[in-house]
């Protein structure tokens, strides 16, 4: 353990003005997690009251008495019917919109940071001991590092429902028709071919806004997905005022880093379809997608995600690109080629027995397993 390592608690307002010192660390993580930046935290408090926000930020000592932040791990305090009604700490903040429970540390020093995060929770008295990752990629170094943290602390790490998330990790040497070949395999000829059939009907073009442009975009983007059949039962974002508020506000505050990009594919200047994406130290992250569902014969969700590798590999693509999709969502919306394993985990802090959120998290598991079989 790296004596030079204070694990502190920020308040929420506080750490909101750690902008520059988060993005600084994203550029050394071992792996980014846009979801925990201030921007982000920021936006998730029009949503989730202050006095659930716990933050664990990790300080290193540096010359003349200067300090360098190393790790950051939002959570939100939360007791409910998902928890088995008992207090527990879940990260994200929000996992409807949110898409990764990973901390962001310091590629350097990340075994430390994890570690002492880890003692930090278990020798705070008015912290829970149980912290709830629905979102948690059980694949790469960030989960390698937790698992390992979780082992030295004698804490138990338990995952339950587990599935393959589409993300795009170019190789080198890659251009749009190598890619989309390795990536589509054997449906690659039909799918260009819907692709290439929604030029029948006009003029297709994708139209790519960042900074105040993809902010103004987003009225666009609300009013789409609310005139689909999320409109009509009342769960699209612009039903939702408070929902509503959280995305104007995310949207304003990722635009003014210049880390917001709204992509549209356009037939005659019309969107049939559009993505919102965050980015973290070179990596992209989708936020949201809507489709124009007249338009549905030709998969435009599917089309927008073949025109932005296309703009991608026109440019230099993300050095990786998460899809966010969860469990439920069909990956074949998507037509990256590689997958990420994402589980529903839970970790029992010090030698806890397994409680009432394994025992909550083991019952959700048992009943999508039986409702996968009627559907079977």
């Amino acid at each position: 353990m790296n004596a030079g390592i204070v694990v502190r608690r920020a308040r929420p307002a506080d750490y909101v003005a750690l902008g520059p010192a988060f993005a600084e660390l994203a550029r050394h993580a071992l792996e980014p997690n846009p979801h925990m930046a201030p921007a982000a935290v920021a936006a998730a408090m029009l949503l989730v009251p202050e006095a659930e926000i716990v933050i664990l930020t990790a300080w290193l000592s540096e010359a003349l008495g200067s300090e360098r932040l190393i790790g950051v791990w939002v959570l939100r305090r939360q007791r409910d019917w998902r928890s088995g009604f008992a207090a527990v700490l879940v990260s994200p903040l929000l996992p409807l919109y949110e898409v990764s429970s990973i901390p962001v540390l310091d590629r350097d020093h990340a075994d430390d940071v994890a570690q002492a995060m880890l003692r930090y929770l278990l020798a705070s008295g008015d912290l829970p001991k149980t912290l709830a990752l629905p979102l948690l990629p059980i694949e790469g170094a960030g989960f390698t590092t937790l698992a390992e943290a979780c082992r030295v602390t004698a804490s138990r790490l338990r995952t339950y429902e587990t599935w393959a998330r589409p993300v795009m990790l170019a190789q080198p040497g890659d251009d749009t028709e190598r890619y989309l070949r390795r990536a589509l395999g054997s449906s690659y000829k039909k799918r260009m071919q819907q692709f290439r059939a929604i030029a029948r009907n006009g003029a297709v073009t994708l139209r790519r806004r960042r900074g105040d442009a993809a902010r103004d975009a987003l009225e666009t983007f609300l009013n789409l997905e609310a005139a689909g059949w999320k409109g009509k039962e009342g769960t699209a974002i612009a039903c939702l005022p408070a929902d509503a508020a959280y995305f104007r506000e995310l949207v304003m505050r990722f635009a003014r880093e210049d880390a917001l990009q709204v992509d549209a594919l356009l037939l005659d200047e019309q969107p049939i379809a559009m993505g919102l994406l965050i980015e973290s130290a070179g990596t992209r992250h989708f936020l949201k997608i809507a489709y124009d569902e007249t338009q549905s014969r030709y998969s435009p969700g599917r089309a927008l995600t073949v025109a932005m590798i296309q703009a991608d590999f026109a440019g230099t693509p993300a050095t990786f690109f998460d899809s966010g999709a969860g469990d439920g969502v069909d990956a074949g919306t998507y037509v990256w080629g590689e997958r990420r394993t994402m589980a529903n985990a839970i970790i029992g802090l010090g030698s806890a027995r397994p409680g009432p959120a394994q025992m909550a998290a083991r019952a959700r598991q048992w009943l999508r397993r039986l409702r996968d079989r009627r559907k079977g």
